[in-house]
């Protein structure tokens, strides 16, 4: 083993993570006090401004380093871990991107909004984003296998337990007694609230457009997978 391995990119990406979380979670935050001072739409440009770029560089980051490190594993050669990551990454998007969210309402073309959900894939889970995470992480963790691609997965999935509470403790303030209704008949573990009897699965609510629009992104990224790959890796980060 050498002992090299812990390399300077391991306390970068923790480093990328961290700055990430900071500037998401505390403009979301600052919210409120944001939307008084410049209206919603634009309190909404400025978090896309700051949010996106910070994730593209984290992205970019990640993929020209997944390597690096200690290799802990290596599966890939097995017929199974392949499809299996994919599945996984193709879950995962379903989460990370569900329909409950309104693209007119992320891109400020409507006024946004705060909403409380109790349908679709909330559902399932109160938190889709965080168990998207996790899934992605899961999947891509078991395929790489090196000590950085571990490092991340488990910087992110830190980064995203706590917007589970983050988030919970913004509606509590914003709704009260309303979101404390929707958090007693909705779970953060993915079906718990179904299988206690807490809540039902309504499969006519994931008949959206939407859906249909982050199935056709994930057969998109299937096709452009290799040529992403190759893109990022012409940037010398």
């Amino acid at each position: 083993m050498s002992e090299y391995w812990l390399t300077s990119s391991h306390f970068v990406m923790l480093g990328l993570i961290l700055g990430f979380a900071i500037a998401h979670s505390g403009l979301a935050a600052l919210r409120p006090w944001g939307e008084s001072k410049i209206g919603a739409r634009a309190y909404r440009v400025l978090f896309a401004l700051v949010s996106i770029p910070f994730a593209t560089v984290l992205i970019i980051y990640f993929f020209n380093h997944r390597y690096d490190g200690l290799q802990l594993w290596m599966v890939q050669d097995r017929v199974v871990v392949k499809p299996m990551v994919w599945i996984l990454s193709a879950i995962s998007f379903v989460f990370l991107y569900p329909a409950t969210f309104n693209l007119l309402e992320i891109a400020a073309i409507q006024k946004p909004e705060v909403h409380l959900y109790e349908t679709g894939i909330i559902r399932i889970t109160r938190h889709p984003q965080m168990v998207g995470q996790v899934i992605w992480c899961v999947g891509h963790t078991l395929w790489l296998g090196t000590s950085f691609t571990l490092l991340t997965s488990l910087g992110l999935i830190l980064h995203h337990l706590f917007a589970v509470w983050h988030g919970d403790r913004r509606l509590l303030a914003r709704y009260g007694k309303s979101f404390e209704t929707v958090r007693s008949r909705t779970s953060v573990i993915p079906f718990l609230a179904i299988a206690q009897g807490r809540q039902t699965l309504e499969l006519k609510e994931f008949f959206r457009w939407s859906y249909l629009g982050v199935s056709i992104f994930i057969l998109l990224l299937w096709e452009i997978h290799p040529l992403l790959m190759r893109a990022t890796g012409n940037i010398d980060w």
